[in-house]
Parts: C-alpha cells; structure tokens; sequence
C-alpha cells in the first residue's frame, strides 16, 4: 500500500465506531479434586518459553493437533513469540490463517511489526483493522505512531493525530508522549511544542519521557536555550533528562557545559559517561576521552559496546597503541566477547597505532565479521604497504560470500597504489565496474591519478583527469599536483597549480605544493613571489604536529615547539643525532624550506619540524631498543623522511611514523615504503 492509499483509507475509516465487544474471560474450573487446566492455559506457556523458531514450530503443530488454532489468545502469544525471534514472515503467515483477528490479535502483529522495524507492514495492517470496524485502544496507537514517525510521513501523521483525537485518547500518557516523538521525528517540533503545552497537568506531571522527548527534540535541531528551559522546569528529572540535555551541548560542540552538567548531575549511568567519552572523541579532544573511559572504571561503571568503541576510537587517532592495548586487556580479562562491533575497533586501532601484526591477530578471532570489518582490515594492510596481504584478504572475503562495496575498492587500489602495482590497480578499477556494477566515486579517480602520478606516468594521469565523466575536484589535482613535484616537472605542476588556485584561492596547500617545486629546482624568485601571494591573500599554512606515547600519556608537538617541559633536552639530543647522521652521510634537504634563506637558518627550519622532536623524545624518553611509533597530521617531509632512516640505524631501534597517507616503518636505515611514497 502507498502512502497516498494509507491517508484515504484512514481519512475514511478513522471515525468513533461502538465500544468493543466485551471479551470473554477465561477462568479455570474446579473439579472435586483440584483446579483443571485447559489446554489453552497449558500451551501459553510453553509458548512464551520457546527461545528458538524450532521449538516455536514444534508447539504450533501440537496446537493444531488439539484444535486450538481458533483460540484467540493462542494465536495472540503465537504471533507475539514469533515476532520476538525476529521471524516476521511466519507471524504473519499466523495471521493470515487465523479467520476471526480481533483487537488482541492485531495489537501483537503491529507491535512485532514496528519494533522489528517493519513500519509500512505495521501501518498497512493498522488501516486493514479499521476495515474490519475493530476499534484500536491506547496500546494500539503507540505502535502505529511510532511506524509513521518512521516514515517520516507529515500527512500520516496528522491524520492519525485527528483519529486519535475522534477517539478520545489524546489524553492517554502513553500515546500523548508517542505523539509529541513522532512531531519531534517528522520534523514538526512546533506541533510537538504546541501539544506538550496544551498538555493537562496531570500529564506533565506523571510522565518524565514527555519532558525527556521534547528536550531531545530541541536538541536535535540546536535549540539549546529551549531545551535547557525546559529542563529547568521540570517537576522531576532522570538519568534521560540529564543524558539528553548533556548529549545535545556534546552535539552542539559545547564540551565546557556538557561537562558542567555531567558532574552536577546526581547519579550518572553508564549511557552518561558514553555521551561523555564519544563527545570528547567526536571533538577531537581524544586525550580528555580516554581520561573519561578510565574515570569510569575507576568509579565501577561496566562500559558497554559504544564506550569501547570510542575509547578505542580514540586511541587510532592519536596512536596511542599502550593505552588501546590496556583497554584490550581489560576487555579480555572482564569478559567482554570479541564481537563484530568491538573487535572491528580493536583492529583498527592496532592497524592505525602501528601494529600490523596484532591487528591481523584479532581480525581472525573476530566473530561474525562483516564487510566493515574485511574493509578495516585490507585498509590496514593497505596504509602499511603490505600488497600482498591486502590482496590475500580481498580474496578470502569474496571466498567467505561477501561481496566488495565501493569503500573495499578503495582500500585495495590504495594498497596498490603505495606498492607501485599500477596494472593491477587499473584492472581493480574496471572490475569495479564491470564486474560488482559499481559506480566509481570522486575517491577512486583520486587514486588512480595517485597510482599513475607515483609511477612517473603524468601524461597518463592528466590524460585521465580530462576523460573523467564528472568534474574533477582540488584533490584530484592536488595528487597530480604531488606526482608533479616528486617527479620534477615543472611544466606541468604550473599548469596543476593553475587549476587548484581557481578551485580553491584559500587553501594553503595549493601556495605550499608550488613553493617547494620551485624550491626543489633553486627558483627562489618564484618561491618568493608564492609567498607573498599567499599573505596577501590571507592564506595561511596548516601548522604541522606529531603525537608520540610515552609510557601510556600522549605528548604532542607542533613545528617550532619549545614549550615542552623537555624542551632543552630535546633540542641537545636533536643536535646529536643530526652531527652524528652527518658523519654517515646525511645531508639536510634544504629544497623542503619553502623561502630563499642562508644554507644554516634552512637547516634550523628543518630540525624544527614536529615529527623529529617526536624523535628526539622518543629517544630520551624510553628504553634502548624499545619501538617509537610517532603520528604526523601532514605528509612527511623528505628530509624528515631521509633523517628517520639514519636515526634508525644510529640508534637500533624501528621508527614507526604514521603520516596523513600511510605507514613508514624505519629499521636499519631503511624504509618499509622502499622510498616510494
């Protein structure tokens, strides 16, 4: 049934009808030695302790062979169970074959069909109800409200509202609270407003979740001052009214007034530290939300799956790998199970943090894995250049009966592209299309200009860039942009630049990317004349910072920093490694300082760079042989590339640095990306 057809119908049969029949109770007779029990009230529960569709199967057949199919309540509790085990076909399938449905019967189909999310089922079947002239009641109406908020249908909507009223149950607590929801949820919060204050008192006054919903509501559409009124005047709040309030100032980016009223509110659950924790994370304060997740063990809240995942979500931004491992441990030892959720989390967390090995460890103990979890996997194998294992794993997916989404797609052309397998990645990009009818994104023709702009094959990405069927954005022309400067071809960089300026005249990189090209060929005059147009029009760069765990605290760094509390140890032990990396060959690449300056302040700008007093640190900061793992927001500089490699070897340790594109694991003076990047 359409919705047009679902209107009419109820526009024409939602009018009062006679009160309903009354109903036969059913009472248990007496025989001179003891109560006799009824078949009826023998199946009923057995019914309600079915836990499987089997056994619901089982005793369906045996009220057959007792002939008490056409026992109202039978089949009431038949449909009821059957929705409960999520099998909504066979509960209907029930209903069909029962001849007399009367109000009991359907309440349960259009419960079962609304909670399993079946919404147009729920209001077809509602509308066949009024056909028969069976009259609904208060727990009729919740249901059916529910499923057009749903629908988000506004005309649906206010005609069941009318109908409501022709029944004389707008006054019902239950089905007053649905209404004002389903107003907040068909985008009609001044409908839902207006009934909360035509509201009787007594209404006001009995039902928190009236007040709870209208503050969720005006949260949802950013009106934190009405929300916060209303709040304000309630005669008696719950963890929800805390919850919703403190949820919507999370949303809204308010963090400050969030947490003032989190710790004002009396008695905090565990929904109350989760809105916490993933509203610090969401917000990109990761280190106040792994605080927050501690806190909350420490005060014996059991956390649930969201709080894991923000916990852990946390941890991959700021790679924070001791802090995820404890959080793993404490998962392990609490009895948490590695669902698809939670375990999903762990891999990417182990995969962003550097550590390959533990993320492939915990996908194959995973159970239940999806195509989020396959996707996460193949990308972490893609970040850290392991081809072969991307592709290893592309292949058990489809073996395991999942097929690729456009996201598997770019996980796989990525790790081909930081492997230099361009034929492979061009063949991946057709069967995209040819073969899974995959339309290709803006994304997948990023990473196949990426793919022919890292081999050294520009004609062929600008030869793509101009075929494309849809327009090309700035970063498309940023990754042909970046092929041109690692390349060395001026010509065509000029050209790029030219592109990325009409697009985006205020974004920085376009001003940087042009400025270390002419660097890297020595046209200081050009250099210069980027740079004063980049001030005059008020472009300025995106400050570099790095992130380093040391002993489970996350220090941060920006370029330039001297703040750290270190600072005179850092700046002793960079001079060390940068004398002693000279002595073995390095020399710094000065054609990565974007203006014309003498030779010595060059290589000062250089060794101020975040990712190497990371390094420094690292190196005073933790035991000899010990990993150092470091996370940078922007691409690695090739002289902070060039020194990672001698620092490796002076020191004998693996450097672990993860950029903005992918992962670099130094060792002995070499690197995982083999100097493709």
């Amino acid at each position: 049934m359409s919705k047009s057809q679902g209107l009419k119908a109820l526009n024409a049969l939602f009018k009062p009808t006679s009160p309903p029949a009354k109903t036969t109770t059913v009472t248990t007779t007496t025989r001179a030695h003891g109560p006799f029990r009824s078949p009826e009230t023998h199946f009923i529960p057995l019914i309600h302790a079915s836990n499987t569709l089997p056994q619901l199967h089982q005793i369906h057949a045996q009220i057959f062979l007792h002939n008490l199919f056409s026992n109202s309540r039978v089949v009431t509790q038949l449909i009821s169970s059957s929705c409960s085990l999520k099998s909504l076909d066979y509960a209907l399938s029930i209903f069909r074959c029962f001849d007399h449905p009367n109000l009991f019967v359907f309440n349960a189909l259009i419960r079962g069909l609304a909670e399993n999310s079946r919404f147009e089922g729920s209001v077809s079947h509602f509308v066949l109800m009024l056909r028969l002239s069976i009259r609904p009641d208060r727990l009729t109406l919740p249901f059916v409200i529910k499923s057009v908020a749903a629908l988000v249908d506004v005309g649906l909507g206010r005609c069941l509202h009318g109908g409501v009223m022709k029944l004389g149950l707008e006054f019902d607590s239950f089905v007053r609270v649905s209404l004002v929801d389903m107003y907040v949820k068909i985008g009609e919060l001044g409908f839902g407003l207006q009934l909360f204050d035509e509201s009787p008192q007594r209404n006001k006054a009995e039902s928190i979740l009236l007040w709870n919903v209208l503050i969720n509501g005006c949260c949802k559409v950013g009106d934190l001052s009405k929300a916060a009124s209303l709040f304000e005047a309630m005669p008696e709040r719950n963890a929800g009214s805390w919850n919703s309030l403190i949820n919507g100032f999370v949303r809204n980016g308010d963090l400050d007034r969030a947490r003032e009223l989190f710790v004002q509110m009396p008695e905090k659950n565990v929904v109350s530290w989760t809105t916490m924790i993933n509203g610090f994370s969401q917000n990109g304060d990761h280190e106040k939300a792994l605080s927050m997740f501690w806190s909350m063990l420490e005060e014996g809240v059991r956390p649930n799956d969201l709080s894991v995942v923000s916990a852990l979500l946390a941890c991959t931004k700021i790679g924070a790998l001791q802090v995820g491992e404890r959080i793993h441990n404490y998962l392990s030892s609490s009895g948490f199970q590695l669902n698809r959720g939670i375990g999903t989390a762990l891999v990417d967390m182990y995969a962003k943090c550097g550590n390959i090995k533990s993320a492939s460890r915990v996908f194959v103990e995973t159970k239940g894995k999806d195509l989020l979890t396959w996707s996460v996997m193949i990308w972490g194998w893609a970040i850290h250049g392991c081809f072969d294992q991307a592709l290893q794993c592309f292949v058990k997916m489809k073996s395991a009966g999942i097929n690729p989404d456009e996201v598997i797609f770019l996980a796989i052309l990525t790790a081909c592209s930081h492997s230099g397998n361009v034929d492979q990645g061009l063949n991946f990009f057709e069967s995209m299309r040819l073969d899974y009818s995959i339309e290709p994104t803006m994304k997948h023709y990023t990473l196949i200009v990426d793919l022919l702009g890292r081999a050294g094959r520009l004609d062929e990405a600008l030869s793509f860039i101009q075929s494309m069927p849809i327009n090309p954005d700035f970063v498309i022309w940023g990754a042909l942009f970046c092929a041109c400067r690692a390349h060395k071809n001026i010509e065509m960089a000029e050209l790029t630049a030219e592109k990325l300026l009409q697009l985006e005249p205020k974004h920085p990189g376009s001003y940087v990317f042009l400025s270390n090209v002419y660097a890297a060929v020595g046209r200081w005059e050009d250099v210069e004349r980027v740079r004063i147009l980049m001030k005059n029009r008020g472009v300025e760069k995106d400050p570099g910072w790095s992130y380093i765990e040391v002993e489970g605290q996350v220090h941060s760094f920006v370029a330039g920093d001297h703040a750290h509390v270190h600072a005179e140890e850092i700046s002793l032990k960079l001079e060390e490694i940068t004398a002693n990396a000279k002595q073995e060959g390095y020399m710094p690449e000065t054609a990565w300082v974007l203006h014309n300056i003498e030779e010595e302040e060059k290589e000062d700008a250089l060794g101020s760079h975040s990712e190497k007093l990371a390094l420094a640190f690292g190196l005073i900061s933790t035991a000899p042989g010990s990993t150092i793992r470091i996370v940078k927001n922007l691409r690695v500089c090739g002289d902070c590339h060039s020194m990672m490699k001698y620092a490796s070897k002076l020191s004998r340790r693996e450097i672990v640095l993860r950029d903005i594109k992918r992962f670099h694991h130094f060792k002995d003076g070499t690197c995982s990306c083999g100097d493709y990047w």
